[in-house]
This record gives structure tokens, C-alpha cells and sequence, in this order.
């Protein structure tokens, strides 16, 4: 099984070097044309609240977190950290993200999420509701096929927007309507 600290060392120092730079730029690295070999698993999971763990201990380095963020890629079920080279498998137990703050402008809905990513909902991102412990909840689109669950209290920011419609929740935003539930 690869450790981390040789998932790290194996990148090299100059494409660590431009990862880290795209980072700094809001740029994301292009994981969806990155196919390499499987190379195993890894002991990293990210946990329902959107927490990352290495072999049970949680990150506390931010900007690494945030570096595996923009490596994260989802192949059906399953969840990767992907280089050029490298492919290693990672368990997720929910989503990978969670929508921590909601903005509402004259267009329609921002949503904020724990990595920094910054979304409009519309066609692109849209709600859709999703099996979750007892019952339906919303989740949007982040980036390639990767979601964000909305936390407690966007979630909470997100039914106060929404209007009650022939016994429907609705939210509208940028041209579109997202059912939320019935009432």
C-alpha cells in the first residue's frame, strides 16, 4: 500500500512546484485528462462533514487539503487522488465537499464550499436530492461529477430562499427551478 509521505515524495519538486501554483491562482489542475495507472490505496478518508483524515488522524494543514481537493477525481463509486502519474484510491463516506455559505444576489444563488470553490447554481451546478441517513436532501454539483452536500446551516440559508409552489419548495436561480421537497 503507497504511504502518503511517498505519494508526496513521488510528485515531483517541479509539478508540486505548479500545483501549488495554480492554487495560489484559483486555477485546478486538469484532473479530468489525467488517466494513469492504478497505483493502490490509500489511508485518506474524508469524512460526511467534509473532514480529512490521513490513517486516522485529521489534516491540519489547510493548503494541503486543499491541494488534495484539486487532485480529487470520482470514477463511478469511487473516489482518486491523481497526478499525471499516479492514481491512488482514497474512501469517501458521503461527499466530498460541503456547501458552507449561500449568497443571494439579483441572478440568483453563489454557494461557497469548505475548499474555497466558489459556484453559481444554474444548469451547470444544479440541486438535486439525494438519499441521505432518513431522508432526501439537496446536493450540487461542484466540478466533474464531484458534489457538495450543503452543511446545517446553508442548508438552513437555502429553505429560507425557497417559495412554496403547489405543495413543492422551490428554489429559483440563474434561469432555473430546483425542487428542495414537498411540505
Amino acid at each position: 500500500m503507497p504511504s502518503f509521505r511517498n505519494t508526496v515524495t513521488v510528485m515531483s519538486f517541479q509539478s508540486l512546484e505548479q500545483l501549488l501554483g495554480q492554487q495560489a491562482r484559483g486555477e485546478l489542475p486538469p484532473v479530468s485528462d489525467w488517466n494513469p495507472d492504478f497505483c493502490g490505496d490509500i489511508d485518506i478518508r474524508i469524512d460526511k462533514q467534509g473532514t480529512w483524515y490521513h490513517e486516522g488522524s485529521e489534516f491540519k494543514r489547510e493548503k494541503l487539503v486543499k491541494l488534495f481537493a484539486s487532485i480529487l477525481k470520482k470514477e463511478g463509486d469511487e473516489y482518486f487522488l491523481v497526478t499525471p502519474v499516479e492514481k491512488l484510491r482514497i474512501q469517501v463516506e458521503d461527499l466530498p465537499f460541503q456547501i458552507i455559505m449561500i449568497h443571494k444576489d439579483d441572478d440568483g444563488l453563489q454557494a461557497a464550499t469548505n475548499m474555497g470553490d466558489m459556484i453559481t447554481i444554474d444548469q451547470q451546478h444544479p440541486i438535486t436530492l439525494s438519499q441521505f441517513d432518513d431522508g432526501e436532501v439537496p446536493e450540487v454539483e461542484i466540478r466533474n461529477g464531484l458534489k457538495a452536500r450543503f452543511n446545517r446551516s446553508s442548508y438552513y440559508q437555502l429553505v429560507d430562499l425557497a417559495e412554496e409552489r403547489a405543495g413543492l419548495f422551490v428554489v429559483s436561480s440563474h434561469g432555473c427551478e430546483f425542487v428542495l421537497g414537498e411540505f
